[in-house]
């Protein structure tokens, strides 16, 4: 029920507007009245009606300048002017407020309610399209996630000048305003799932970290699978501070409900300009790569000074040469990436020891220890026969044991082939799951349900990661995928049946004829109405 609220000086003109239409009856919510402007002004706030009746002369603030301060404040309000002066000027002041309409004393109850059902379509109309529009951006929110993303690996490669961050990250609706940066990596997942698999509490998880986020005043992006990274801004160091550690706390007290989801945090360096965020990224990553070294939970703050706990965090007890076996490279190969390999193997040998390549049988055990986890690696869980695998990994000779730096070579070279050999054995499987997931969408494409969440559950995959791979292997981001095939089996029904828009709607997935037409002419420029009138006229002519 639409809510009207009436301003009015005289008492009796406006006891009769009050009393003498059955507001209810014609489906209105009579919200309130007042005698002046200033007085209404308040009221208003407070009620929020759709329309607003207002005298112009009134004491204390005429009508001109209460509708002045409601479009200033809501835009959406529908106001309706009452005077009994016929002055032109106060028509025009009126039109170029936004005022709706501008009738003359005295006013009957008939015409007044007229006005306002016309006003009533209008505010219907315009609600709609509002929550049309909202509803559109809710689900354009993928292809919004991965622009953030692309630009957030902008931001940490370097190389940019201020102007141009600032310039992409205004397009994207993103502040960067900030005399301090820093950034916190942080990786989540389920005990009871491999990472990058669908979970439901994972998901719950990283909503909840999204909302501690934007309390915090960081910039949430997502980073690699399952990963999240949150850009921290700030005023100084001690403003920085403040803010993480409030998060940290927050996303702790979050974990705490979900005793089986892993989680592992890094902290970087705080930096004073926008082109040095890669920086605080790079110290951050440093503290990211003992995610591989370590079974426990935990935030490490990555510095010059080495690895240091967050606060009351322990750095973990497994963190140590004695728990530096083959299941914590295993980890690495199975979910590392290309970009962390120069980090891990920094962390892997400085947790074996300062000197670790130093000695040269150590350095032997090392490199040999590498080479056979790898082999094993690319043999048992990439299915390469022992033939290819021999043929694609040197065997450390002599001559790569001869020195420290020619060993830390081989073993940076071998990591690099071992994840490229997963890249090219996970391109086939990727290639046969977004087969799956597009069978999937021309068979359930008319359910309203279909999102990128429940596709990720059907081929057990998680939303990010689905989503980064579905644009890989399409091109698109899934919801324009969806939304593009949609509206051609809805063109493809227009052009060929008589079926009314509102049910072609219903049949392509939108139950909603007024998001359906809304959405049409967002994608297709015109309406489903004239796009059939075009099509059929086009058939006439031919």
């Amino acid at each position: 029920m639409l809510k009207v609220f009436l301003v009015e000086d005289e008492y009796v003109v406006r006891e009769g507007i009050k009393n003498n239409i059955d507001w209810r009856a014609h489906g209105y919510d009579f919200c309130g009245e007042a005698g002046d402007g200033e007085v209404a002004y308040s009221m208003i706030q407070k009620e929020k009606p759709d329309i607003v009746i207002t005298d112009i002369k009134m004491p204390f603030m005429d009508g001109l300048q209460l509708s002045r301060m409601i479009k200033s404040e809501f835009p959406w309000i529908e106001i309706i002017i009452l005077t009994g002066y016929e002055d032109f000027q106060f028509a025009r002041d009126a039109i170029k407020i936004g005022v709706s309409c501008y009738l003359l004393k005295p006013v009957n109850g008939e015409n007044l309610i007229k006005e306002v059902d016309a006003l009533s379509e209008k505010i219907r109309e315009k609600k709609e399209e509002r929550e049309a529009a909202k509803r559109y951006e809710e689900e354009m929110r993928e292809r919004t996630e991965l622009d953030k993303r692309d630009f957030f690996n902008t931001l940490i490669k370097g190389g940019k000048h201020t102007s141009e961050l600032i310039e992409e990250a205004k397009n994207l609706d993103i502040d960067l305003t900030g005399l301090r940066y820093n950034i916190v990596l942080l990786k989540i997942w389920s005990e009871k799932h491999d990472i990058g698999e669908y979970s439901n509490s994972v998901l719950k998880v990283e909503d909840g970290v999204r909302a501690i986020a934007d309390e915090c005043g960081a910039i949430f992006f997502d980073f690699k699978v399952e990963g999240t990274a949150l850009l921290f801004k700030g005023d100084d160091d001690n403003d920085i501070q403040k803010k993480i550690d409030r998060a940290l706390a927050k996303m702790k007290a979050l974990f705490e409900g979900y005793k089986h989801i892993r989680y592992f945090g890094a902290i970087g360096q705080t930096v004073g300009r926008i082109t040095e965020i890669h920086t605080s990224f790079d110290w951050a990553s440093r503290a990211y790569a003992h995610l591989y070294l370590t079974s426990e939970n935990a935030f490490l703050v990555g510095s010059k000074e080495g690895l240091r706990p967050e606060n009351n965090v322990d750095i973990p007890s497994e963190i140590n040469p004695q728990h530096i076996d083959r299941r914590l490279m295993k980890r690495f190969l199975r979910a590392g990436e290309p970009s962390e390999i120069p980090f891990f193997l920094e962390e892997y040998l400085n947790n074996i020891g300062d000197n670790a390549l130093k000695s040269t049988m150590l350095r032997q055990y090392i490199a040999m220890d590498v080479y056979f986890c790898v082999a094993d690696f690319v043999v048992n869980e990439l299915g390469l026969s022992k033939e290819e695998m021999e043929e694609k990994i040197e065997f450390p000779g002599h001559e790569v044991l001869a020195e420290e730096e020619k060993t830390k070579e081989y073993l940076l070279s071998v990591l690099e082939l071992a994840l490229s050999l997963r890249e090219d054995h996970t391109l086939g499987r990727y290639h046969d799951v977004i087969k799956s997931a597009i069978a999937y969408i021309y068979e359930h494409y008319s359910d309203e349900d279909l999102s990128l969440n429940t596709l990720a559950a059907q081929v057990n995959f998680s939303p990010n990661h689905l989503s980064a791979i579905f644009k890989q292997e399409t091109g698109q981001p899934f919801i324009k995928y969806l939304t593009d095939y949609r509206m051609n089996m809805a063109k493809e029904m227009l052009r060929r049946s008589s079926k009314k828009s509102n049910e072609i709607g219903i049949l392509v997935g939108y139950k909603d004829p007024h998001y359906f037409s809304y959405l049409f002419k967002k994608t297709q420029g015109i309406t489903p109405t004239q796009y059939r009138n075009r099509g059929q006229k086009d058939s006439e002519e031919t």
